[in-house]
């Protein structure tokens, strides 16, 4: 198997320290070098001896024992370890860079299943009802959804992408919205909603022939320009967004096969519910939950709580994911330890069900919010902000903020065509570095010890780096990791290629340059692949 630089530290390290816990990590600041370890203070409190002493003890072990992988090892107080790794050894990763191409960062899969670490994963994202235009804040979560789901697959599980398509006849929002369709309800008639209708009139018309019960005219009234809106939602989604779903879930199916009677009877076998003013509760306040939640109401309607804990009990018993990432809106906080406790209850282990929560977006123009809509609605379309700055910078800008965080969306640096703009500025490294093949014809085979010079040299440090933040990303469920990555490995290329001469070099100087160049340009395309951006051909 092939090991990152930092795997390898740890085994060299492993050598010196028997006992204790090694932790590596990547200093900000390069003089206190190219990686660092708090090992010698973890053993100093077992060990009962001065950090400093051990510290300097494990350097100077390192040195002898380690094959010339690092060119210089210090300490500092109080008793880190710090690690320059040799030019020689950055310049064997560049071969292996050249050698692996796009599979460059990819995990051996054979060792992460024997250590059980691959899963078959199911992210739910977007998931919008079905009443209205994609929002920004839809595409927040979307955009996040499907860069967590392309960073989960390049690692190596296996991943669902899936829309919940909250269709439910028996919802309260989809007869609400047939009350507005059959002009008997209170919602706010958007221009949008009375374009469908129109476009409906004759089945509507014929629903109101046929259906004289009022409850089940709005269920089917709803349903129809339910449907309407999700076949355009759809379609957006596809060709605009670029995210493709490996499925598109329908609620009414959850009743059609009666799952949702099947759970409810056995929660009564379980004696897990009980009946309360007129109303049906679940004791989830006995798995973790702060109280007891309604499953079904007064009226005999089903809150949210019943088909969402019947979905989520088809991921894992029925469909058997190992994990699930719900990705939610601002108006989920709080959601979670009701359906967590639900689904303790049910024998599904807390800490397999991820929540992400997006928080809301403003857009602020001239450091003002700006309110931008092309129809009458009360939230702005996502389509429109599309179509302002691009989907590119859209995604882009999306995911460099903690999706937790309220997030200011600057219109006026989205549309900034300059390295000012952070996707201008990593489009423009990916393009420079493809503009310069065309320019240069074929060059002999690399000689890497002539790339030596400090630009060379940081370069090949972050290319080297790719797999170590493949596998932090993944881990952690958290893709800005690879933003930031992007942005650092854009700044090394553009310092690279504003230092360095290719053209005008001896040979053997340029062919090592031009494979540097090759292999940024293969990064480059795998973190842009991961991030859904294009390298555009020219700019």
């Amino acid at each position: 198997m092939n090991l990152m630089i930092k795997d390898q530290i740890k085994i060299y390290l492993q050598k010196y320290v028997k006992d204790g816990q090694i932790e590596i990590s990547v200093p900000e600041n390069e003089k206190f070098g190219h990686y660092s370890t708090n090992t010698a203070m973890r053993l100093a409190k077992t060990r009962r001896e001065n950090p400093m002493k051990i510290a300097k003890d494990i350097a100077d072990f390192l040195m002898k024992n380690s094959n010339g992988y690092f060119s210089k090892i210090d300490v500092a107080s109080p008793g880190f370890v710090n690690f320059w790794i040799s030019e020689k050894i950055l310049q064997k990763e560049l071969a292996k860079i050249i050698a692996e191409k796009s599979k460059y960062g990819k995990p051996n899969k054979k060792t992460l299943r024997q250590a059980q670490g691959l899963k078959k994963i199911q992210i739910e994202f977007i998931s919008a009802n079905p009443t209205g235009l994609l929002t920004i804040g839809n595409g927040r979560g979307g955009f996040l959804g499907d860069t967590l789901g392309n960073l989960l697959k390049f690692y190596g599980h296996k991943v669902e992408k899936e829309y919940y398509v909250n269709d439910a006849k028996a919802s309260a929002q989809i007869k609400e919205l047939g009350k507005t369709v059959v002009g008997e309800g209170t919602s706010y008639l958007t221009e949008y909603l009375e374009e469908k209708i129109s476009a409906k009139k004759s089945a509507l018309r014929s629903l109101k022939k046929k259906i004289k019960n009022k409850e089940k005219l709005y269920a089917e009234a709803g349903a129809l320009i339910a449907k309407e809106i999700q076949n355009e939602n759809k379609k957006f989604i596809k060709k605009k967004l670029k995210i493709k779903f490996n499925n598109w879930f329908s609620e009414e199916n959850l009743y059609k096969k009666k799952l949702v009677d099947k759970l409810l009877k056995t929660l009564k076998d379980k004696n897990l519910v009980y009946k309360k003013e007129g109303a049906i509760w679940f004791k989830t306040s006995e798995f973790g939950d702060p109280e007891d939640r309604v499953l079904i109401r007064q009226t005999g309607e089903p809150t949210y709580f019943l088909p969402d804990l019947v979905y989520h009990l088809d991921k894992f018993k029925n469909r058997k994911f190992d994990d699930v990432v719900d990705i939610w809106g601002a108006d989920h906080h709080g959601y979670g330890p009701r359906l967590r406790a639900g689904l303790q209850a049910l024998d599904v282990k807390k800490d397999r069900l991820h929540i992400m929560i997006v928080q809301l977006v403003r857009l602020v123009k001239g450091g003002e919010e700006f309110k931008m809509s092309k129809r009458k609605g009360v939230f702005v379309a996502l389509e429109d902000l599309i179509d302002e700055v691009g989907i590119d910078v859209a995604r882009f800008f999306f995911l460099m903020s903690n999706p937790e965080t309220h997030m200011d969306f600057d219109m006026d640096l989205a549309k900034e065509k300059s390295l000012k703009n952070p996707v201008y500025y990593i489009q423009y490294a990916a393009v420079r570095c493809a503009g310069i093949f065309k320019k240069i014809g074929k060059l002999p085979k690399p000689d890497y010890s002539f790339l030596s010079a400090e630009s060379d040299i940081a370069l090949i440090k972050i290319l080297a780096r790719y797999p170590e933040i493949i596998e932090e990303a993944a881990k952690n469920y958290n893709p800005q990791i690879l933003i930031r990555y992007s942005m650092n490995l854009a700044k090394k290329f553009h310092n690279f290629y504003e230092n360095e001469r290719i053209l005008g070099e001896k040979k053997e100087i340029a062919s090592a340059r031009l494979t540097l160049v090759k292999a940024s340009l293969v990064i480059f395309k795998s973190v842009f692949s991961i991030l859904g951006i294009d390298i555009p051909k020219k700019m």
